[in-house]
């Protein structure tokens, strides 16, 4: 035998050993890392139902959420061994921005998404379409009309939060309202004052707790904000429907100077000039609902979320919340105006749509929605739910009636001025108007500039 087969055959035994080291094959191929922020170009294999699957979910940073939906994924995980849930929390403000960003990366299954708001509508003209119209009309987001758990929610929470172009592609989770007026029950007790139905008795208590040297309502004046969103309710009295105030704003059929506008801009001068205590103007909007809770104050319009505050600031103070009653009328009155929060949809191109379904549908579960609501504190969107605080029995007897708010439907004309926003803060001595037709005018000519400029 020669030298140089000699030499050949014992490389090629080396060879056989190492492979056999090394499990007796050769590896395969390992597809190199898309790099941060690099979008993929086509969608993932799907992975077969009931195969070993990482479900990627993306929620936003809300502690008592984040904590629940931990829990809550332990559980599911627990149910179904085959998926592991992969979950991201990120900043509230960074969670349309993600949550774009790693749809178009094919990156995520599971998307925690806000309600659907300020959709671009066919009569407005040159305006910019809000994310969750954006993602869907570029086919980011499933359509998820005929599974079964969307039944488990409210028919209008669907139609309202998460349906676009007659398909659903959200399932809600929550509401707002921010239309209502907390009411100190010790003081109406105390001076005989009926809670309000209508203006003419609201105007009444407060003139009542007014000359009994009682503050008739405060709030976070200083913030600015606080005033105008306590206010919504006595728009939505008066406009009690929303969505046809802002077709007829855009149309013009509807105008901030006209007979309707007037009586609200004179109504939000009584409110912010008469019922509202002198110091509200140097109140911060989170020292509020502690200044509310002194019961030194009969009323404090504002949204559901001041509850927990209240109640902390004084767990033994009794109060009620009520729907503002902006209009004469009573029946007008009876709506609560507020929005839907967080919610859930699903990437189109997810490659776990079993796993995908199975979690929404768990989590669906009237049961586990239960949990989470008591977690959470939102106004429950499915029909069974309860909310079991105090803010949840109040407004539950005004459920039936909750609407979506003048913002929710709201997108300004490109090059409208500052004053076009139906705002009670403008009249002094929150702002600098005192005039209500001269207010009336100036923020109809603010939003005129924005329609001229749009025609």
């Amino acid at each position: 035998m020669s030298k140089k087969l000699l030499t050949l055959i014992s490389a090629l035994v080396l060879l056989v050993m190492v492979l056999a080291a090394c499990g007796g094959s050769a590896p395969a191929p390992v597809a190199p890392a898309a790099s941060s922020g690099e979008a993929a170009t086509t969608a993932p294999a799907a992975a077969p139902a009931g195969e070993k699957a990482t479900l990627k979910v993306l929620v936003h940073q809300n502690p008592p959420m984040v904590e629940f939906m931990n829990t809550f994924n332990e559980k599911f995980q627990s149910k179904y061994p085959n998926i592991t849930v992969d979950m991201s929390v990120v900043n509230a403000n960074d969670l349309s921005t993600v949550t774009q960003t790693r749809l178009t990366a094919n990156d995520v299954d599971v998307v925690d998404i806000f309600g659907f708001a300020n959709a671009a509508q066919p009569y407005m003209k040159n305006v910019t379409p809000p994310n969750w119209q954006t993602l869907i009309d570029a086919g980011l987001l499933m359509d998820l009309t005929d599974q079964p758990f969307v039944k488990n929610y409210d028919e209008a929470t669907i139609k309202d939060a998460g349906t676009y172009n007659d398909k659903v592609y959200a399932i809600n989770l929550g509401r707002v309202s921010y239309s209502g007026i907390y009411y100190n029950q010790d003081l109406f007790d105390k001076y005989g004052v009926k809670v309000p139905t209508t203006w003419a008795e609201l105007v009444a208590a407060c003139e009542t707790f007014r000359s009994n040297d009682v503050s008739c309502m405060t709030a976070g004046g200083k913030d600015g904000w606080p005033i105008f969103v306590g206010a919504y309710g006595l728009t939505g009295a008066l406009y009690p429907d929303q969505a046809a105030l802002v077709e007829g704003l855009w149309t013009g059929a509807t105008k901030w100077n006209d007979d309707q506008a007037l009586k609200m801009w004179e109504k939000m001068k009584v409110y912010t000039q008469d019922m509202m205590e002198s110091g509200a103007s140097g109140i911060a909007g989170d020292a509020a609902p502690g200044r509310f809770a002194s019961g030194e104050v009969a009323m404090f319009p504002g949204g559901t979320w001041y509850a927990a505050a209240i109640d902390a600031a004084q767990p033994a103070f009794k109060w009620g919340y009520i729907p503002f009653p902006g209009s004469d009328n009573a029946d007008d009155n009876k709506y609560l105006f507020g929005k839907y929060d967080q919610g859930w949809a699903v990437a189109a191109n997810t490659p776990n749509k079993d796993a995908a379904m199975k979690y929404l549908a768990e989590f669906s579960d009237p049961a586990n929605y239960q949990a989470f609501a008591n977690a959470v504190g939102f106004i429950p969107t499915q029909p069974g739910a309860t909310l079991d605080t105090a803010i949840g029995k109040a407004v539950a007897p005004f459920l039936a009636n909750f609407r979506v708010g003048f913002e929710q439907y709201w997108v300004a004309p490109k090059g409208a001025g500052q004053y076009a926003n139906p705002w009670a803060s403008y009249f002094k001595p929150f702002g600098t108007f005192d005039d209500p037709k001269e207010l009336a005018d100036k923020v109809q000519a603010d939003l005129q500039s924005g329609l001229d400029a749009n025609k």
